[in-house]
């Protein structure tokens, strides 16, 4: 792939704004003037340009980017993210997506040691060992990449219940939905996994009432 320079970047920018404003003046103005989006999207920060799959517009998505899509539990500045979205812009849908053909997930099945990143993807490592004979029946490498990405976007969504933050917002009955989901980078297109978290909803319901 060619990548563009920093000049043409900084050129690419004045294109699109000259675009927007030249489909309404007042493109800017309004984006200024503050936004509470119905979104937070956790995703990985590998290569997909959300705007752009999504359809969505600057603003609409409120979004926490890291290596796999992890939620992380001790990461401050996830929950600080999660907090802020639940709590104070009300979101109604929390998105966790991956993707086919992420580097994060390649990483952990392959258990290439590469500094940092290898704690990183440690959890998705332990969710390969625990699943290891569904994935090692795959006929294929990327057939087993792209299942262990599904894999670990359930357990993702599963870990946002987790939160205190989270189970203090079912427990007002404000709680925002949890979706799943898996970008497929070869077509553009989403996979919704359907995944279905009234069970983990019930158990952290039953856990901020003690």
């Amino acid at each position: 792939m060619k990548y563009n320079s920093i000049e043409q970047i900084i050129k690419n920018n004045r294109a699109w704004v000259a675009q927007k404003q030249a489909l309404d003046n007042t493109y800017f103005e309004k984006m200024a003037t503050g936004q509470k989006p119905p979104y937070l999207y956790i995703g990985c920060s590998d290569r997909l340009a959300l705007t752009r799959f999504t359809g969505t517009e600057p603003g609409e998505l409120f979004v926490h980017r890291n290596i796999a899509n992890q939620v992380s539990l001790t990461d401050m500045n996830f929950l600080a993210i999660l907090e802020y979205a639940v709590v104070h812009l009300e979101v109604k849908h929390i998105i966790v997506a991956g993707h086919y053909g992420c580097g994060g997930i390649k990483a952990a099945l392959e258990s290439r040691t590469i500094g940092l990143i290898d704690n990183w993807v440690n959890p998705i490592r332990e969710i390969y060992l625990q699943k290891q004979d569904e994935i090692n029946a795959l006929p294929t490498q990327e057939e087993r990449l792209n299942r262990l990405a599904e894999l670990n976007v359930m357990l993702q969504v599963k870990n946002v219940y987790q939160t205190s933050i989270m189970r203090q917002s079912l427990a007002q009955q404000k709680a925002p939905e949890v979706h799943g989901w898996v970008v497929d980078i070869r077509t553009g297109l989403i996979k919704d996994l359907e995944v279905s978290t009234k069970q983990w909803q019930l158990r952290s319901l039953s856990v901020a009432a003690l």
